[in-house]
């Protein structure tokens, strides 16, 4: 997916916003099913490369980035499975997103300094 802008976040002229694990944003496909390309359409973020800060103090990330839900603008999935684990952020917001997820990342990622520690 090519992310062109992030839902609910205005920002600087030509600057593409951040987002992060939960966040709603539009994109497109670049690769896949003839059907789904060249079209814009609404995707949510369920794990990103790069560590965050939760309200606990804990540091998290996953071992790749994936925007892989694409969701109606309601939040419903117009797919059927979630291939991965998912983000607890993301688990909180978009509740339908949980229920078909295999794993939520309560207890798979590993805390950041935990991973500076064991190296």
């Amino acid at each position: 997916l090519y992310i062109i802008f992030v839902k609910g976040i205005k920002g600087r002229l030509n600057r593409l916003s951040s987002a992060c694990v939960g966040d709603m944003v539009m994109a497109t496909v670049k690769k896949g099913k003839p059907d789904l390309r060249k079209k814009v359409m609404p995707a949510v973020i369920v794990r990103q490369r790069k560590p965050w800060r939760r309200k606990d103090g804990v540091f998290m990330y996953f071992e790749d980035n994936a925007a892989g839900i694409i969701v109606n603008p309601k939040g419903e999935m117009k797919g059927s499975a979630i291939t991965g684990p998912i983000g607890k952020e993301c688990a909180d917001l978009w509740p339908r997103i949980a229920s078909a997820a295999n794993a939520k990342s309560f207890n798979l990622s590993v805390p950041f300094f935990w991973e500076l520690y064991c190296r």
